[in-house]
């Protein structure tokens, strides 16, 4: 796949219950239907390699969620998990994917996954076929340094610019094995950089709570459809005795480790993942 860091826009927007969303669609809409959802502190960025090459047999929809990249972010804004999955079945509503046919597949990474989970599980959301990338959806979850900002968010947001940015900089390359390209760094950076963004991140970690997998945990047995579990078998955010232990809970699942992936399984093993992702979709 061809290296591309700067050509990824989300040209469309819809008014959520947690304020506006930009999301995109690529290839043909008679295509089989799939939804990528993002985790933290990222977004729809981070699928950019995997969905162009999906989009040559499926019809791709990726989307920022509220509160991240290019959504609204505002202060008050209801950012959490369970606003998250809310938002997620009015999309899918929004676009046509209820049910029947219209079915997505969904594949989600890191909290993107207990979104999907939560709304598959609470909300009634229909998938064919799901494929959770490192989620998080066990207890317990967070690394020390995210449960610290979180716990912290009001003094973190008054950090000056500077150290805000080298802050971040430095979280956000933590979830890499073999490292980010700088300039792929500075763009999954650079949205949580200028007033808006500092307080938009702080916002989200208070936010998240481990109560919002916690009250479903309990119910994966439940989920009766294909599932494949992905993880990289060097992330530093979630190890993979936790991707074990997911698949190991759900009837139909599967495992599938990458190595020398970190948690950024998209940046790091792209062409792995997408050929993982493209068997499991077309089985």
């Amino acid at each position: 796949m061809t290296a591309d860091w700067t050509d990824w826009t989300l040209d469309r927007t819809h008014r959520s219950s947690s304020g506006e969303v930009r999301w995109a669609a690529l290839g043909a809409p008679d295509r089989p239907p799939v939804v990528l959802l993002h985790g933290t502190p990222f977004s729809s960025y981070v699928w950019r390699s995997v969905a162009r090459a999906l989009a040559d047999r499926h019809r791709v929809f990726v989307w920022d969620m509220p509160g991240y990249g290019a959504s609204e972010k505002r202060a008050g804004q209801d950012v959490s998990l369970a606003a998250q999955a809310r938002v997620l079945t009015e999309l899918l509503d929004h676009w046509g994917l209820t049910g029947g046919e219209r079915a997505p597949s969904v594949v989600a990474h890191d909290f993107g996954g207990c979104v999907a989970l939560r709304a598959h599980l609470l909300h009634g959301a229909h998938y064919s076929r799901l494929a959770l990338v490192d989620p998080v959806a066990l207890a317990p979850w967070g690394s020390p340094t995210y449960r610290l900002l979180g716990e912290h968010a009001e003094v973190f947001e008054r950090l000056p610019p500077g150290l805000h940015r080298a802050l971040v900089r430095e979280y956000v390359a933590s979830a890499s094995g073999p490292g980010l390209h700088p300039a792929v760094l500075d763009r999954l950076v650079e949205p949580w950089c200028d007033g808006e963004g500092q307080a938009a991140l702080y916002r989200q970690m208070a936010q998240n709570d481990q109560r919002f997998t916690d009250e479903i945990q309990g119910r994966y047995g439940e989920l009766d459809l294909p599932v494949l579990v992905c993880w990289g078998a060097a992330d530093s955010w979630i190890p993979p005795e936790r991707g074990r232990e997911l698949a190991a809970l759900i009837p139909r699942a599967r495992l599938r480790l990458f190595e020398g992936a970190g948690h950024l399984v998209q940046e790091d093993a792209p062409a792995e993942l997408t050929a993982a992702l493209l068997g499991f979709l077309g089985e």
